[in-house]
């Protein structure tokens, strides 16, 4: 059963042999990019990212808040001549994991939220600058507790070749849960959301130095550089 003739032996490697890297670990603060998916003055995605990125600074992250304010639609410019744009590749390519917080409208993520994931590419000049980083999913409803927003994100984590964590959280009735000041409020749903950063912290620091050994691929062995950046940053139609 292990006659495989269509398979190119030069790039075929064998994963039980070990290729974890024997050098020094990172030592450094993991980075984690917090996006959130709505532009009111009193956001409840941004307070609840707001409230996951001191939970996330207290267990030793370094955090940073993406604000989509003045973010064009996908494709409406030039990516290169837009700041907003470039900022937020620029942290997408800084960070080693990030937070992904929307609000359910229509039954869906909203379009803020969409329009700041269309903006990050699949690959940058050749490198794909999410591939192999962690990814915690996070939602508020303005109604009954629903998951919706959070089942279709973890589709797009995977498209974009992020290592999503199995946990998640989904806030009902987020009017209810934060106070005058922005603050959340203790409730099983605050305890959920540190739940959801603990564990991103835990990949993040057990997978960061190992990312390139994680999505290595065969296809992508056989092809050369020029190729692989020829099918990967096609027109967008």
């Amino acid at each position: 059963m292990s006659d495989t003739p269509n398979l190119d032996a030069e790039h075929c490697r064998d994963p039980r042999i070990a290729t974890v890297p024997t050098g020094p670990r990172s030592t450094h603060p993991p980075r984690i990019l917090l996006l959130h998916g709505s532009l009111r003055a009193r956001s409840y995605s941004r307070l609840m990212s707001e409230e996951a990125a001191r939970v996330l600074e207290r267990f030793g992250a370094q955090t940073r808040t993406f604000d989509p304010t003045g973010l064009p639609l996908p494709d409406s410019v030039e990516a290169g001549d837009d700041e907003a744009v470039t900022r937020l590749r620029e942290l997408a390519s800084w960070c080693e994991g990030m937070v992904w917080c929307s609000p359910e409208r229509h039954g869906a993520m909203t379009g803020v939220m969409k329009a700041q994931i269309d903006w990050i590419p699949l690959s940058l000049g050749g490198v794909r600058p999410t591939q192999g980083k962690t990814l915690a999913l996070m939602q508020v409803c303005g109604g009954s507790q629903s998951f919706n927003t959070v089942n279709q994100l973890r589709i797009l984590g995977r498209w974009m070749r992020l290592l999503t964590i199995p946990n998640q959280s989904s806030v009902p009735k987020a009017f209810n849960e934060f106070d005058e000041a922005g603050r959340m409020k203790a409730s099983p749903y605050y305890d959920r959301m540190v739940d959801v950063m603990e564990e991103l912290m835990r990949f993040t620091l057990l997978t960061r130095d190992l990312k390139e050994q994680l999505v290595d691929r065969y296809s992508e062995r056989r092809e050369s550089h020029a190729e692989l950046s020829r099918r990967v940053n096609q027109p967008t139609l």
